[in-house]
């Protein structure tokens, strides 16, 4: 049997206490965001506020969630333009500032990253389909998709 350094399991301890203490502060990042996706956010104040630097979020949060926090917040407000669009009643800038946005040049370029066509062409091809499932169903079938991921979520749905 190998004989442990002296010390090595209260490191061991001790690292896996701030490991969790990071995702304590990283699931309030996330929830922050996921409340405060319309307010004007960025990843100097989100890091702040979780007692950490900007680079260690941003290295911190992918590794939690699988992208750093301001691709999450583009992703939520992106969700959210879906949704308003899908209503109908409003123009594509109103969209882009109720959701947070400040350029449409940069809102539309997400959107469209993200989506897969235009805010505009988007609403107006929600206009013609019909409302046939719930909004819970219809909020999961159109989550945004980054490009990369969309090949291995088109394979899931099929």
């Amino acid at each position: 049997m190998l004989a442990q350094r002296p010390g090595a399991a209260a490191q061991a301890a001790s690292t896996n206490a701030q490991h969790l203490a990071n995702l304590v502060w990283l699931r309030r990042v996330r929830d922050r965001i996921d409340r405060e996706f319309a307010l004007p956010l960025d990843v100097e104040a989100l890091a702040r506020g979780a007692h950490m630097s900007a680079g260690h979020l941003s290295r911190e949060f992918k590794l939690a969630y699988g992208e750093p926090p301001y691709s999450y917040l583009m992703t939520r407000r992106i969700e959210r333009a879906m949704a308003l669009l899908r209503l109908g009643d409003r123009s594509v800038t109103e969209v882009c500032l109720a959701v947070g946005c400040s350029s449409l040049g940069t809102f539309s370029t997400r959107f469209t990253e993200l989506v897969g066509m235009s805010p505009s062409a988007y609403r107006r091809q929600a206009r013609l389909a019909p409302a046939a499932l719930p909004p819970c169903i219809a909020r999961q079938v159109t989550r945004p998709v980054r490009n990369r991921e969309a090949p291995a979520r088109a394979a899931l749905l099929s």
